[in-house]
C-alpha cells in the first residue's frame, strides 16, 4: 500500500474515535496480514528485512502502542521495575538525596521502554511481604535502596529468584550500585587538612554500610595526616536529623578544646549543626568551620555557600536503572557487581584557613 492509502487508513481508524490502534489497523495500512505484522514488531527471523521495516513505520505513524498485559502473557515480561524505598524519616519523594537518584532511574527505565511501581507491604488494605508484592506486580526485577537491609522482608526478596540490585549496599548475590564513600570523605577531610585544620571533628550518620565506609575513611585520612582524633571528637546522629545535629554539635562546643572544624552526615544536618553555632554567638568559618555531605541543591542557596561532598545523585539512578534491565533482559551474561560511581568536592564558604 503507498503512502495515500497508509494516510487514508490512519484517517479512518482516527473518524471512528479509537483511542488505541490494534494489529489489524495496521495489517489493512499494509496490505498484510496480522500474523505478519506481529512478527515485524516482535521482531521475528521470518519476514524480510524491508518488509519489517515498512510495518514498524506505519505503526508509528498510526500511533501504535502494544497491549502490555497482552505482551506480559506472551513473553513472561511486564518491563515493569518494582522500586522499595522506605526511609526512617518517611519523607518519600522529598528526599533530598534518594529523589534525585529515584528521578535518575525513572529517566533512564523509561527510556529503555520500562515503567516504575513502588513496592510496600500493603496491598488492598492487607499486609504482605515486599516479596508478595513484587509476586502480585509480577514485576520483572527490583531496585533497593534506603531500607534497612537487615530486615527480614528485605532479605527475603534478596534471596529470591527476582533479580534485585540494591544501592549503597552489598549482598553477595545482588548487584549493587555504590557511591565512593570512602573518597568522599577522604576528600573532605585532606581539603580541611590543606586548610591547616588538625582538629577535626565528625559527626556521623547510624550504623550502616555507608556509614562504615565512611567512618573508615575519616580515620585512615586522620591517620595518613598524622593527626590524632579525640573520642569525644566523634558522635554518631541520625541522616536527616537537624535537631539531633544541632545537639551534636553543641557537646563539641562545649569542649575545653573544640575542634576547629566539623564535619556532618549529610547537608541537612550540617545547617542544624550550623543553626547551634550561630545560636552560640560564633560565626562560620570565622570561629569555626563545617561541611556537609551530598551536594543537595540547598547546600547552594546558603550563606556562606556550604562546603560540601556532592553524591553523583543522578548518576547513581541512572545505573541502577541499566543494570536491573540488563539482569533481567541478559540474565546469564550479566555480572552482579558492584558499579562504583565517584562525586566531587564542591570548596564553598564554609572551611576556612586556620591561622
Amino acid at each position: 500500500m503507498g503512502y495515500d492509502g497508509v494516510t487514508k487508513t490512519i484517517k479512518v481508524v482516527q473518524k471512528r474515535g479509537r483511542t488505541m490502534v490494534s494489529l489489524k489497523d495496521i495489517a489493512a495500512a499494509c496490505g498484510v496480514s496480522v500474523a505478519t505484522v506481529s512478527k515485524a514488531l516482535n521482531n521475528q527471523s521470518d519476514i524480510s528485512e524491508a518488509r519489517r521495516a515498512q510495518i514498524r513505520e506505519t505503526a508509528n505513524e498510526m500511533g501504535y502502542l502494544p497491549n502490555m498485559a497482552a505482551r506480559a502473557l506472551k513473553t513472561k515480561a511486564t518491563h515493569d521495575i518494582g522500586v522499595l524505598f522506605a526511609d526512617g524519616h518517611r519523607s518519600g519523594l522529598t528526599h533530598p538525596f534518594f529523589s534525585e537518584v529515584l528521578e535518575g532511574l525513572r529517566v533512564e527505565a523509561e527510556s529503555q521502554g520500562y515503567d516504575i511501581t513502588f513496592i510496600n507491604m500493603q496491598l488492598q488494605k492487607k499486609k504482605v511481604t515486599y516479596l508478595e508484592h513484587c509476586k502480585y506486580r509480577n514485576v520483572d526485577g527490583v531496585v533497593i535502596a534506603c531500607v534497612d537491609f537487615t530486615q527480614p522482608e528485605v532479605l527475603e526478596l534478596v534471596n529470591s529468584s527476582i533479580p534485585v540490585v540494591t544501592i549503597d549496599h552489598v549482598f553477595d548475590r545482588c548487584a549493587t550500585i555504590s557511591s565512593n564513600n570512602q573518597k568522599g570523605i577522604q576528600e573532605l577531610v585532606r581539603y580541611a587538612v590543606s586548610l591547616g585544620h588538625k582538629r577535626i571533628a565528625y559527626i556521623h550518620g547510624k550504623s550502616s554500610s555507608v556509614t562504615d565506609d565512611r567512618i573508615a575513611g575519616f580515620f585512615g585520612t586522620m591517620e595518613e595526616a598524622g593527626l590524632e582524633v579525640p573520642e569525644e571528637y566523634v558522635l554518631e546522629v541520625a541522616y536527616l536529623d537537624d535537631e539531633a545535629a544541632g545537639e551534636a554539635t553543641r557537646k563539641l562546643l562545649a569542649l575545653k578544646r573544640r575542634p576547629t572544624c566539623i564535619l556532618y552526615p549529610d547537608d541537612y544536618s550540617c545547617i542544624g549543626g550550623m543553626n547551634a553555632i550561630r545560636d552560640a554567638g560564633l560565626s562560620i568559618p570565622e570561629d569555626i568551620s563545617v561541611a556537609g555531605y551530598d551536594g543537595v541543591t540547598i547546600g547552594r542557596l546558603l550563606s556562606p555557600k556550604l562546603t560540601t561532598y556532592s553524591q553523583n545523585m543522578r548518576g547513581i539512578g541512572e545505573a541502577a536503572a541499566s543494570k536491573i534491565i540488563e539482569l533481567i533482559e541478559k540474565p546469564r551474561t550479566t555480572l552482579k557487581d558492584n558499579t562504583v560511581l565517584d562525586g566531587y568536592l564542591v570548596e564553598g564558604e564554609t572551611i576556612s584557613a586556620v591561622n
